[in-house]
């Protein structure tokens, strides 16, 4: 007989890189497909779907592969729990920027095969991502290496410093409240639609920052984020007091971008409870602060001199001194899946507080199950 495999996601739009996923997991066994409905997508990526979920279910059930689909009766990214329960597939197939240690582990108490696929494209055609076909979505993401916080002045009047951002090529769908700065990437996209404009990039984060903040806003987003979704490369945003920074340093050369590229590793997380309040039980002091920013300069000095034991010493003690103010952005779920990887890295931080973004990790060598991403350069 033989084994029953099972899949899961969105598969809007489907394309070639589908496809081949479909054609790689269905040489293990019969394969059975659950669909997330167009709700749990709206929830999850603050979006609408291209094809509503009956068109996505006639196409998939059209593939020869595919034993069997449907749609997944639950909600969040373990929507399928239902059907996998009722299913009891032998594997649990997924690609790497599916994968995550609550489902890892789900399959380990329920006695399933857990396997993660890279994205392998059939022979000749090019790797597809729904994320690249869509047209809105060639506006970038933005990640900050180290010193987050310090573009909040109640922060930086304690002990000025810098934040590090890079600005991240769209090639996933990273989900909403991610710490990718997907709010101001909304708000970008109702501004320009499909790409950053040309001309001078600090004026269009002002125009961006103004946009996502007009008066009268009660919580003012941070102005590394619409920084660091606008400015290409590496951005070194120094704070002292105020809301804009008053020096940006820009890095665009080619090979330390290429470093930051080969050494970043990006796990996972589950999705952040529903009553999180990263907010609550802060602990802002000067000496957190001073730390987060000498943090950041040994980030900076450590990335510019090539330096990787330096810079993966420096993004754990950044990180640190984040959480030693706001304690609330981790929690001992997140911490468990943290000291399953430590091993493996020189150094480490997060994004997404209090769950639904990922782990970063610094290190030499390939991280299992890991995702990497590209830095946009102009």
């Amino acid at each position: 007989m033989k084994k029953k495999i099972f899949v899961s996601g969105c598969y809007d739009m489907l394309h070639s890189g589908h496809v081949a996923f479909f054609e790689e997991a269905a040489t293990h066994g019969d394969l059975y497909v659950g669909i997330g409905s167009d709700k749990t997508i709206n929830e999850l990526k603050s979006r609408k779907t291209i094809n509503n979920e009956d068109e996505r279910l006639y196409m998939i059930k059209a593939l020869r592969m595919v034993k069997d689909a449907w749609i997944n009766r639950g909600s969040g990214i373990m929507d399928f729990l239902d059907e996998l329960k009722a299913l009891k597939p032998d594997i649990f197939f997924v690609n790497s920027d599916g994968h995550s240690s609550v489902k890892e582990n789900l399959c380990k108490e329920l006695g399933i095969e857990y396997i993660v696929s890279q994205r392998i494209p059939h022979e000749g055609l090019p790797i597809r991502s729904t994320t690249a076909l869509r047209e809105e979505c060639k506006i970038p993401y933005r990640l900050d290496l180290a010193g987050g916080w310090l573009d909040q002045p109640n922060v930086s009047s304690l002990y000025s410093g810098p934040v590090l951002t890079i600005c991240i090529e769209p090639d996933y769908d990273f989900n909403d409240r991610s710490g990718m700065s997907t709010s101001s990437r909304k708000k970008a996209i109702e501004l320009w639609h499909v790409d950053i404009p040309a001309g001078d990039k600090e004026k269009l984060a002002k125009t961006l920052f103004c946009y996502e903040n007009p008066p009268g806003t009660k919580y003012i987003s941070g102005s590394q984020d619409s920084i660091g979704i606008t400015m290409p490369g590496l951005n070194r945003l120094f704070y002292d007091g105020d809301f804009w920074p008053s020096k940006i340093e820009s890095i665009l050369d080619n090979n330390i971008l290429d470093w930051i590229e080969k050494h970043l590793w990006l796990i996972p997380l589950y999705p952040r409870h529903d009553d999180y309040d990263v907010l609550s039980n802060t602990h802002i002091t000067i000496e957190s602060a001073k730390k987060l920013s000498e943090a950041a300069d040994s980030s900076w000095k450590a990335i510019k001199d090539q330096d990787l034991s330096a810079f993966g010493k420096a993004m754990t003690e950044s990180f640190e001194a984040q959480i030693a103010m706001y304690p609330n952005m981790v929690s001992s779920d997140i911490l468990e899946i943290l000291d399953q990887y430590k091993s493996q890295a020189l150094g480490w931080k997060m994004s997404g507080a209090g769950g639904g973004g990922y782990l970063i990790f610094v290190s030499e060598k390939p991280i299992k199950n890991a995702i990497q991403i590209r830095i946009r350069r102009d």
